[in-house]
């Protein structure tokens, strides 16, 4: 299990989703402290490439030991890429949550969204 960590370059969505802004295009996951309350995660239902996702809208499931859960959007986009290696290795979720463990990569429809996330010190204020 990963240790307990809110890299400084994310923004962060109070559903405990990250996302890494990259021109016009995110990198999405869960954080740290969603990854610890869910568990030992054992499957991951992503979305299709090519589908559209819509901020603070569930996009996904994770399944841990515990409970199914769902995955929020920390911002609206289309789908480019599903991380396809959490097929095999859904662990990664929790080994490795802001590097393997990442969710989908998406291609932002509005540039705006990403001024309503949370820096780290207002995501750690929100725990």
């Amino acid at each position: 299990m990963a240790e307990a960590s809110y890299p400084e370059d994310l923004k962060y969505h109070a559903e405990h989703d990250w996302a890494r802004i990259d021109g016009d295009q995110a990198t999405f996951g869960v954080t740290w402290y969603a990854q610890d309350a869910l568990g030992e995660v054992v499957f991951f239902d992503p979305p299709k490439v090519g589908a559209q996702v819509a901020k603070d809208q569930a996009y996904a499931e994770v399944e841990s030991v515990k409970a199914v859960s769902d995955v929020f959007a920390p911002l609206s986009g289309e789908v480019l890429e599903v991380n396809e290696a959490l097929a095999d290795s859904p662990e990664q979720i929790n080994a490795d949550p802001y590097g393997d463990g990442w969710l989908v990569k998406v291609r932002l429809s509005d540039q705006s969204e990403v001024d309503a996330l949370l820096d780290v010190g207002a995501y750690k204020d929100l725990l």
